[in-house]
Protein backbone atom coordinates (compact mmCIF):
# COMPACT_ATOMS: atom_id res chain seq x y z
CA UNK A 1 0.00 0.00 0.00
CA UNK A 2 1.14 3.34 -0.73
CA UNK A 3 -0.01 6.66 0.76
CA UNK A 4 -2.30 8.86 -2.05
CA UNK A 5 -1.51 11.86 -2.70
CA UNK A 6 -4.65 13.33 -2.86
CA UNK A 7 -5.29 13.27 0.78
CA UNK A 8 -2.12 15.23 1.20
CA UNK A 9 -3.42 18.85 2.36
CA UNK A 10 -6.12 17.68 4.09
CA UNK A 11 -5.04 19.66 6.72
CA UNK A 12 -7.45 20.13 9.59
CA UNK A 13 -7.02 20.94 13.80
CA UNK A 14 -6.71 17.26 15.19
CA UNK A 15 -6.55 18.14 19.34
CA UNK A 16 -3.67 16.57 20.63
CA UNK A 17 -5.56 15.40 23.78
CA UNK A 18 -7.57 11.61 22.97
CA UNK A 19 -11.36 12.75 23.57
CA UNK A 20 -13.78 10.08 24.59
CA UNK A 21 -17.17 9.81 25.53
CA UNK A 22 -17.62 12.75 27.92
CA UNK A 23 -20.28 10.75 30.41
CA UNK A 24 -17.47 7.97 31.13
CA UNK A 25 -15.92 7.82 35.15
CA UNK A 26 -13.39 8.87 35.75
CA UNK A 27 -10.52 6.37 36.08
CA UNK A 28 -8.76 7.36 39.78
CA UNK A 29 -5.00 7.84 39.76
CA UNK A 30 -3.18 4.48 40.23
CA UNK A 31 -0.34 2.36 39.24
CA UNK A 32 -2.06 -0.68 38.32
CA UNK A 33 -2.01 -1.96 34.91
CA UNK A 34 -5.14 -0.98 32.76
CA UNK A 35 -6.47 -1.26 29.58
CA UNK A 36 -8.62 1.64 29.03
CA UNK A 37 -8.36 5.40 29.77
CA UNK A 38 -11.57 7.18 29.04
CA UNK A 39 -10.98 11.23 29.30
CA UNK A 40 -13.37 14.14 28.80
CA UNK A 41 -13.36 16.08 25.86
CA UNK A 42 -11.88 18.98 27.46
CA UNK A 43 -8.85 17.07 29.13
CA UNK A 44 -5.93 16.64 28.12
CA UNK A 45 -3.59 13.60 27.89
CA UNK A 46 0.05 13.35 28.24
CA UNK A 47 2.71 10.36 28.21
CA UNK A 48 5.54 10.93 30.12
CA UNK A 49 8.77 9.45 31.29
CA UNK A 50 10.74 10.31 33.52
CA UNK A 51 14.71 9.09 33.86
CA UNK A 52 17.24 10.07 36.33
CA UNK A 53 21.04 11.43 35.75
CA UNK A 54 21.72 7.95 34.50
CA UNK A 55 18.88 7.45 31.75
CA UNK A 56 17.27 5.05 34.20
CA UNK A 57 13.72 5.06 34.04
CA UNK A 58 11.78 6.22 37.24
CA UNK A 59 8.56 4.33 37.36
CA UNK A 60 7.41 5.26 41.05
CA UNK A 61 6.15 8.45 41.21
CA UNK A 62 3.00 10.13 42.28
CA UNK A 63 1.29 13.40 41.20
CA UNK A 64 2.25 15.41 43.97
CA UNK A 65 6.17 14.93 42.86
CA UNK A 66 5.63 17.29 39.87
CA UNK A 67 4.22 20.80 38.88
CA UNK A 68 2.73 21.79 35.40
CA UNK A 69 1.70 24.71 33.74
CA UNK A 70 0.00 25.52 30.43
CA UNK A 71 1.03 28.99 28.89
CA UNK A 72 2.76 29.89 32.04
CA UNK A 73 -0.85 29.46 34.43
CA UNK A 74 -0.57 26.66 37.12
CA UNK A 75 -2.78 23.18 36.59
CA UNK A 76 -3.85 20.85 38.72
CA UNK A 77 -3.23 17.20 37.73
CA UNK A 78 -6.51 15.13 37.04
CA UNK A 79 -4.79 11.81 37.17
CA UNK A 80 -1.80 10.44 36.89
CA UNK A 81 -1.31 6.68 36.15
CA UNK A 82 1.15 4.31 35.25
CA UNK A 83 -0.55 2.13 32.22
CA UNK A 84 1.67 -0.75 31.31
CA UNK A 85 -1.17 -2.18 29.58
CA UNK A 86 -2.82 0.39 27.79
CA UNK A 87 -2.86 -0.42 23.99
CA UNK A 88 -0.74 1.03 21.65
CA UNK A 89 -1.22 2.43 17.97
CA UNK A 90 2.95 2.35 16.41
CA UNK A 91 4.25 3.22 13.55
CA UNK A 92 7.92 2.30 12.13
CA UNK A 93 9.68 4.74 10.07
CA UNK A 94 12.53 3.26 8.00
CA UNK A 95 15.12 6.00 5.75
CA UNK A 96 16.04 3.14 3.08
CA UNK A 97 17.91 5.85 1.24
CA UNK A 98 21.36 5.38 -0.12
CA UNK A 99 23.27 6.87 2.52
CA UNK A 100 22.23 4.88 5.61
CA UNK A 101 21.63 1.77 3.34
CA UNK A 102 24.80 0.39 4.77
CA UNK A 103 23.01 -0.68 8.03
CA UNK A 104 19.94 -1.50 6.47
CA UNK A 105 20.32 -5.25 7.59
CA UNK A 106 21.36 -4.39 11.40
CA UNK A 107 18.30 -2.13 11.18
CA UNK A 108 15.79 -5.08 9.63
CA UNK A 109 16.88 -7.27 12.19
CA UNK A 110 16.28 -4.81 15.16
CA UNK A 111 13.13 -4.21 14.09
CA UNK A 112 11.83 -7.19 13.79
CA UNK A 113 13.08 -7.85 17.89
CA UNK A 114 10.95 -4.28 18.33
CA UNK A 115 7.64 -5.87 17.00
CA UNK A 116 8.49 -8.82 18.81
CA UNK A 117 8.83 -6.85 21.78
CA UNK A 118 5.44 -4.93 21.41
CA UNK A 119 3.47 -7.44 19.48
CA UNK A 120 4.22 -10.93 21.57
CA UNK A 121 2.80 -14.13 19.82
CA UNK A 122 1.80 -15.48 23.23
CA UNK A 123 -1.77 -14.29 23.24
CA UNK A 124 -1.80 -14.22 27.32
CA UNK A 125 0.85 -11.94 27.34
CA UNK A 126 0.15 -9.52 24.38
CA UNK A 127 -2.08 -6.49 25.15
CA UNK A 128 -5.85 -6.34 22.97
CA UNK A 129 -5.74 -3.51 20.38
CA UNK A 130 -1.57 -3.56 20.12
CA UNK A 131 -1.25 -2.47 16.55
CA UNK A 132 1.53 -1.17 14.78
CA UNK A 133 2.13 -0.03 10.84
CA UNK A 134 5.31 0.04 8.50
CA UNK A 135 6.72 2.69 6.27
CA UNK A 136 10.22 2.86 4.19
CA UNK A 137 11.05 6.37 2.99
CA UNK A 138 13.82 7.30 0.45
CA UNK A 139 12.49 9.39 -3.32
CA UNK A 140 8.85 8.01 -2.00
CA UNK A 141 7.17 7.27 0.74
CA UNK A 142 5.34 3.86 0.88
CA UNK A 143 3.42 1.96 3.33
CA UNK A 144 4.24 -1.55 3.05
CA UNK A 145 1.95 -2.57 6.04
CA UNK A 146 -1.00 -0.86 7.35
CA UNK A 147 -2.06 -1.38 10.79
CA UNK A 148 -1.73 -5.21 12.18
CA UNK A 149 -1.66 -6.63 15.27
CA UNK A 150 0.22 -9.36 13.57
CA UNK A 151 4.10 -9.74 13.86
CA UNK A 152 4.07 -12.34 11.26
CA UNK A 153 3.06 -9.34 8.59
CA UNK A 154 5.38 -7.15 9.83
CA UNK A 155 8.53 -9.28 9.86
CA UNK A 156 7.80 -10.65 6.36
CA UNK A 157 7.56 -7.24 5.21
CA UNK A 158 10.85 -6.02 7.01
CA UNK A 159 12.80 -8.52 5.68
CA UNK A 160 11.62 -7.91 1.99
CA UNK A 161 12.55 -4.12 2.60
CA UNK A 162 14.33 -2.45 -0.26
CA UNK A 163 14.73 0.99 -1.19
CA UNK A 164 12.73 2.63 -4.47
CA UNK A 165 13.25 0.86 -7.71
CA UNK A 166 14.25 3.86 -9.03
CA UNK A 167 17.15 6.44 -9.29
CA UNK A 168 16.96 8.68 -5.76
CA UNK A 169 18.28 11.37 -8.21
CA UNK A 170 16.00 11.41 -10.91
CA UNK A 171 13.81 14.73 -11.01
CA UNK A 172 11.02 12.18 -12.84
CA UNK A 173 7.41 12.90 -12.43
CA UNK A 174 5.18 11.94 -9.99
CA UNK A 175 4.46 7.74 -9.03
CA UNK A 176 1.49 6.79 -11.01
CA UNK A 177 0.86 4.63 -7.08
CA UNK A 178 1.03 1.23 -7.56
CA UNK A 179 -0.80 -0.49 -5.13
CA UNK A 180 0.96 -2.41 -2.68
CA UNK A 181 -2.11 -4.81 -1.08
CA UNK A 182 -5.27 -4.16 -0.60
CA UNK A 183 -4.80 -0.66 -0.16
CA UNK A 184 -6.97 2.68 0.35
CA UNK A 185 -3.57 4.37 0.69
CA UNK A 186 -1.65 5.47 -2.37
CA UNK A 187 2.26 6.70 -3.16
CA UNK A 188 4.20 9.58 -4.15
CA UNK A 189 7.57 11.03 -5.68
CA UNK A 190 8.85 14.18 -5.93
CA UNK A 191 12.75 13.15 -7.03
CA UNK A 192 14.39 13.80 -4.05
CA UNK A 193 15.87 11.17 -2.25
CA UNK A 194 14.62 10.90 1.21
CA UNK A 195 11.28 12.27 2.31
CA UNK A 196 11.71 12.44 5.84
CA UNK A 197 9.39 15.15 6.46
CA UNK A 198 6.81 13.84 4.17
CA UNK A 199 6.38 10.47 6.30
CA UNK A 200 6.14 12.05 9.60
CA UNK A 201 3.27 14.06 8.48
CA UNK A 202 1.41 11.35 6.49
CA UNK A 203 1.47 8.81 9.13
CA UNK A 204 0.61 11.57 11.52
CA UNK A 205 -2.27 12.88 9.97
CA UNK A 206 -3.45 10.22 7.95
CA UNK A 207 -3.03 6.67 9.59
CA UNK A 208 -2.76 8.24 13.29
CA UNK A 209 -4.77 10.76 13.26
CA UNK A 210 -8.20 8.74 13.19
CA UNK A 211 -6.80 6.53 16.36
CA UNK A 212 -7.26 6.92 19.89
CA UNK A 213 -5.13 5.75 23.01
CA UNK A 214 -0.89 5.79 22.98
CA UNK A 215 0.22 6.82 19.74
CA UNK A 216 4.23 6.62 18.96
CA UNK A 217 6.18 6.78 15.55
CA UNK A 218 9.91 5.21 15.49
CA UNK A 219 12.08 7.19 13.31
CA UNK A 220 15.55 5.86 11.77
CA UNK A 221 17.30 7.95 9.63
CA UNK A 222 20.81 9.84 9.03
CA UNK A 223 17.94 13.13 9.74
CA UNK A 224 18.84 14.72 6.57
CA UNK A 225 15.79 15.59 4.25
CA UNK A 226 15.80 15.38 0.37
CA UNK A 227 12.87 16.28 -1.56
CA UNK A 228 9.40 16.35 0.96
CA UNK A 229 6.71 18.91 -0.03
CA UNK A 230 6.04 19.36 3.67
CA UNK A 231 8.73 21.27 5.74
CA UNK A 232 9.93 20.42 9.66
CA UNK A 233 7.53 22.38 11.46
CA UNK A 234 5.00 20.68 8.97
CA UNK A 235 5.96 17.49 10.30
CA UNK A 236 6.07 18.19 14.01
CA UNK A 237 2.77 19.99 14.03
CA UNK A 238 1.20 16.98 12.47
CA UNK A 239 2.12 14.78 15.12
CA UNK A 240 1.28 17.29 17.72
CA UNK A 241 -1.88 17.58 16.08
CA UNK A 242 -2.45 13.79 16.03
CA UNK A 243 -0.87 13.08 19.43
CA UNK A 244 1.84 11.55 18.30
CA UNK A 245 5.51 11.14 20.07
CA UNK A 246 8.10 10.72 17.87
CA UNK A 247 11.13 8.39 19.25
CA UNK A 248 14.15 9.19 16.85
CA UNK A 249 17.32 6.83 15.80
CA UNK A 250 20.04 8.68 14.37
CA UNK A 251 22.60 7.06 12.44
CA UNK A 252 25.41 8.75 10.61
CA UNK A 253 25.26 7.45 6.88
CA UNK A 254 27.30 8.18 3.81
CA UNK A 255 27.30 11.57 2.33
CA UNK A 256 24.62 11.44 -0.49
CA UNK A 257 25.59 14.36 -2.54
CA UNK A 258 22.29 16.42 -4.74
CA UNK A 259 19.54 17.58 -3.24
CA UNK A 260 19.44 18.53 0.26
CA UNK A 261 16.20 18.97 2.64
CA UNK A 262 15.89 22.22 4.24
CA UNK A 263 12.74 22.87 6.72
CA UNK A 264 11.01 26.37 5.81
CA UNK A 265 8.43 27.76 8.25
CA UNK A 266 4.83 27.07 8.21
CA UNK A 267 2.64 28.21 11.26
CA UNK A 268 3.90 28.31 15.04
CA UNK A 269 6.95 26.88 16.13
CA UNK A 270 9.53 27.79 14.54
CA UNK A 271 12.77 27.10 11.33
CA UNK A 272 15.23 24.69 12.35
CA UNK A 273 16.86 25.25 14.38
CA UNK A 274 13.90 26.75 16.47
CA UNK A 275 12.28 30.31 15.90
CA UNK A 276 11.88 32.64 13.62
CA UNK A 277 11.54 31.46 10.23
CA UNK A 278 13.08 28.94 7.54
CA UNK A 279 16.73 27.92 7.25
CA UNK A 280 18.97 29.71 7.34
CA UNK A 281 16.62 32.56 8.34
CA UNK A 282 13.25 34.22 7.91
CA UNK A 283 10.32 33.93 6.28
CA UNK A 284 10.12 30.29 5.32
CA UNK A 285 11.21 28.32 2.58
CA UNK A 286 14.69 28.58 1.34
CA UNK A 287 16.77 30.24 1.47
CA UNK A 288 14.32 32.81 3.39
CA UNK A 289 11.18 34.15 2.43
CA UNK A 290 8.39 33.59 -0.10
CA UNK A 291 6.47 30.14 0.80
CA UNK A 292 6.88 26.49 2.12
CA UNK A 293 8.60 23.77 0.75
CA UNK A 294 11.24 21.17 1.64
CA UNK A 295 13.90 21.67 -0.55
CA UNK A 296 16.16 23.61 -2.42
CA UNK A 297 18.28 22.87 -5.76
CA UNK A 298 21.61 21.83 -4.77
CA UNK A 299 24.58 23.19 -5.78
CA UNK A 300 28.02 22.62 -4.66
CA UNK A 301 27.69 26.02 -2.35
CA UNK A 302 24.62 25.21 -0.63
CA UNK A 303 25.10 24.61 3.55
CA UNK A 304 24.59 21.26 4.58
CA UNK A 305 22.56 20.27 7.64
CA UNK A 306 22.83 18.86 10.76
CA UNK A 307 21.00 15.95 10.61
CA UNK A 308 21.47 14.70 14.32
CA UNK A 309 20.24 18.15 15.52
CA UNK A 310 16.89 17.91 12.83
CA UNK A 311 16.46 14.14 14.46
CA UNK A 312 16.80 15.77 18.19
CA UNK A 313 14.27 18.88 17.78
CA UNK A 314 11.82 16.42 16.48
CA UNK A 315 12.03 13.90 19.38
CA UNK A 316 12.14 16.85 21.84
CA UNK A 317 9.02 19.13 20.29
CA UNK A 318 7.24 15.60 19.94
CA UNK A 319 7.75 14.17 23.79
CA UNK A 320 9.85 11.41 22.30
CA UNK A 321 13.60 10.39 22.90
CA UNK A 322 16.70 11.08 20.58
CA UNK A 323 19.07 7.62 20.43
CA UNK A 324 22.15 7.78 18.20
CA UNK A 325 23.13 4.42 16.63
CA UNK A 326 26.91 4.99 16.40
CA UNK A 327 27.40 1.23 15.45
CA UNK A 328 25.00 -0.74 13.43
CA UNK A 329 25.17 -3.54 15.96
CA UNK A 330 23.67 -1.10 19.00
CA UNK A 331 20.48 -0.76 17.61
CA UNK A 332 19.04 -3.97 19.16
CA UNK A 333 19.97 -1.96 22.45
CA UNK A 334 18.34 1.46 21.31
CA UNK A 335 14.66 -0.85 20.19
CA UNK A 336 14.78 -2.17 24.08
CA UNK A 337 15.20 0.96 25.29
CA UNK A 338 12.45 2.53 23.33
CA UNK A 339 9.92 -0.38 24.26
CA UNK A 340 10.78 -0.02 27.57
CA UNK A 341 10.16 3.45 27.96
CA UNK A 342 6.59 3.11 25.95
CA UNK A 343 5.70 0.25 28.17
CA UNK A 344 6.02 1.83 31.37
CA UNK A 345 5.20 5.62 30.59
CA UNK A 346 3.01 7.46 32.73
CA UNK A 347 -0.36 8.70 31.47
CA UNK A 348 -1.12 12.26 32.95
CA UNK A 349 -4.76 14.18 32.70
CA UNK A 350 -5.51 17.62 33.66
CA UNK A 351 -9.03 19.97 32.59
CA UNK A 352 -7.55 23.30 31.10
CA UNK A 353 -8.35 26.26 33.49
CA UNK A 354 -9.67 28.05 30.25
CA UNK A 355 -11.68 27.09 27.34
CA UNK A 356 -10.20 27.48 24.27
CA UNK A 357 -12.87 27.34 20.53
CA UNK A 358 -10.35 28.94 17.86
CA UNK A 359 -7.64 25.32 17.83
CA UNK A 360 -4.72 27.22 19.02
CA UNK A 361 -1.36 26.10 20.45
CA UNK A 362 -0.92 25.98 23.78
CA UNK A 363 2.57 25.43 25.95
CA UNK A 364 3.10 22.94 28.40
CA UNK A 365 5.76 22.96 31.29
CA UNK A 366 6.03 19.65 33.54
CA UNK A 367 8.47 19.39 35.75
CA UNK A 368 9.32 16.87 38.75
CA UNK A 369 10.34 18.38 42.47
CA UNK A 370 13.41 16.31 42.46
CA UNK A 371 16.23 18.45 39.91
CA UNK A 372 18.02 15.27 39.49
CA UNK A 373 15.24 14.14 37.16
CA UNK A 374 14.69 14.74 33.64
CA UNK A 375 11.00 14.52 32.88
CA UNK A 376 10.34 13.96 28.67
CA UNK A 377 6.66 15.13 27.69
CA UNK A 378 5.00 17.05 24.53
CA UNK A 379 6.30 21.11 24.41
CA UNK A 380 2.13 21.42 24.03
CA UNK A 381 -1.17 20.69 22.01
CA UNK A 382 -3.84 21.99 19.79
CA UNK A 383 -6.97 22.83 21.30
CA UNK A 384 -9.56 21.33 19.54
CA UNK A 385 -12.22 23.13 17.77
CA UNK A 386 -15.90 23.65 18.52
CA UNK A 387 -16.93 21.28 15.47
CA UNK A 388 -14.08 19.07 16.38
CA UNK A 389 -15.76 18.82 20.03
CA UNK A 390 -18.67 18.41 19.12
CA UNK A 391 -17.91 15.74 16.53
CA UNK A 392 -16.56 13.45 19.75
CA UNK A 393 -19.21 13.52 22.06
Amino acid sequence: MKIRSSLYFALSLAALSCLRDPDAAQQPSTTQPMTNLKVQAREVLLPVTVIDKKGALVTNLTAKDFSLTEDGRPQVIKSFTTQSNLPFRLGLLVDTSRSVYAAIDSERKASEKFVDLMLPADPKLAVRGDQAFLIHFDSEVELLEDFTNSREKLDREIDAMTPTARDHNNQGPESSGDDHGSGEHGGFSHGGGTQLYDAIYLSSDELMKPKDGRKALVIFSDGVDRGSKETLNDAIDAADRSGVQVFTIYFKGEEEHGENGFPGHHGGGGGYPGGGGGYPGGGGGWPGGGGGGGHHPGGTNAPQLDGKKIMQEIASRTGGQFFEAKKKDSLDDIYGLIAGALRQQYLLTYTPDKVDTDGDFHKIVLKAGNADLTVITREGYYAASPNQTAGNE
